[in-house]
């Protein structure tokens, strides 16, 4: 079943009505027509069964057969501080990310960071991420479209975790107490806003992790195993997804 993404005010009693590019690609690449079911979420905190009753060129009209409030969302929300990777490896990691359950992914500058961006560059990147954001968003079923922001300093993202969120962890190669881990894991609950700091290629410096520390941040092993930049922040966001998930008794 295809899913879309419409804003509150597009919803009404009894309908709800798709414009924009969606329509588009609805009339003439998906080819979609009245009577066929789709999922339709309003980013928020519903999800509408609809069946189309009419497509224009400009809006596409549908009957709400049936709503589901807060059905596929993790009941904590999990930041991704993510160090600027080369080549591509972006879109994958936020693809995964979203496919996982983040709730908002953060670039950021590291020391060790090689991709620099301008402010052109950034805005262009931003654009291209927040495409994949939405359509990882759809595929997976996604109450919400996580956002992408802007890109910050290291040190901004560290001020921002301290006074935005509940939790902040930073996995680091030479933090070796998995027993420590698996209680500071244990901690994020639902009902918390937890970040997780990911470096780069090549990682954090060991001042950086420090200055983390300092801000709030808990150093965490995450195995005796080197894992790559777009392996990670994945391995930790499995992990926190599979222990946040409530059971169908929940």
């Amino acid at each position: 079943m295809y899913h879309f993404f419409v804003k509150e005010d597009q919803v009404g009693a009894e309908t709800v009505s798709i414009t924009g590019p969606d329509v588009n690609h609805m009339k003439n690449v998906l080819r979609m027509g009245a009577g066929e079911e789709i999922l339709i979420s309003n980013g928020v905190d519903k999800d509408y069964l609809c069946e189309i009753v009419s497509v224009s060129s400009e809006e596409v009209l549908a009957k709400i057969l049936s709503v589901t409030e807060g059905g596929t969302e993790l009941p904590a929300r999990l930041y991704l501080f993510q160090g600027l990777p080369k080549s591509d490896k972006m879109e994958l990691i936020i693809q995964k990310a979203v496919e996982l359950g983040v709730y908002e992914i953060i670039p950021v500058e590291t020391k060790r960071t090689v991709v620099k961006l301008d402010k052109k560059k950034e805005e262009s990147k931003l654009k291209r991420w927040q495409a994949v954001s939405e359509s990882a968003a759809k595929q997976s079923k996604r109450l919400i479209i996580p956002k992408v922001s802007g890109v910050m300093t290291f040190r901004q993202a560290l001020e921002f975790a301290e006074k935005e969120l509940d939790r902040t962890v930073i996995p680091f190669e030479h933090a070796g107490n998995m027993a420590e881990t698996r209680e500071i894991l244990k901690g994020i609950e639902p009902g918390m806003s937890a970040g997780i700091f990911i470096g780069p290629e090549g990682g954090f410096e060991d001042s950086e992790v420090e200055l983390a520390t300092v801000h709030g941040a808990k150093p965490i092993t995450l195995g005796k195993r080197i894992l790559r930049t777009e392996t990670a922040g994945l391995a930790l966001l499995s992990v926190l997804a599979f222990a946040l998930e409530p059971s169908e008794t929940e």
